[in-house]
């Protein structure tokens, strides 16, 4: 496994047969979606669902989205999705991601999303330090 940014969550993930291809390979635009989906699971795991963080005015558009696809997923692979904040920004933060295979030894997938904070009018403000706080490793 390589370096990794912490605090880190992995999320569990089956490959289902709707996200395939006619191959049984797991479709490129999955990956994503797996992002987003640890990206949600490591906000809650910190003590707060990205709900409440729009709750308290705080919006997290993409800017930029990169995934590296190493080796195929297939159908009903067991994958785990392993993320974590790379870089802060002013007004800005980036997550970076893994996708392994079930055994933790095969590295399916890379990328990185990077994130603007705005308000509920689509401006950009500052980091809160309310939500940098959540993320800090307390081990």
């Amino acid at each position: 496994m390589t370096e990794f940014p912490t605090p880190e969550t992995w999320l569990a993930h089956r490959v289902s047969y709707g996200e395939t291809d006619a191959m049984s390979v797991m479709y490129h635009a999955e990956h994503i979606h797996l992002f987003e989906r640890s990206r949600s699971e490591f906000i809650r795991e910190r003590g707060m669902s990205y709900r409440v963080v729009e709750e308290q005015g705080l919006n997290l558009p993409v800017r930029e989205v990169q995934c590296r696809y190493r080796r195929p997923a297939r159908y009903d692979d067991l994958l785990y999705i392993r993320v974590g904040i790379s870089k802060w920004g002013r007004a800005s933060m980036t997550f970076v991601y893994e996708i392994y295979n079930e055994e933790k030894d095969t590295l399916i997938a890379t990328g990185f999303t990077e994130h603007a904070c705005v308000n509920d009018k689509g401006r950009p403000v500052k980091v809160p330090d309310w939500f940098k706080e959540l993320f800090t490793d307390k081990k």
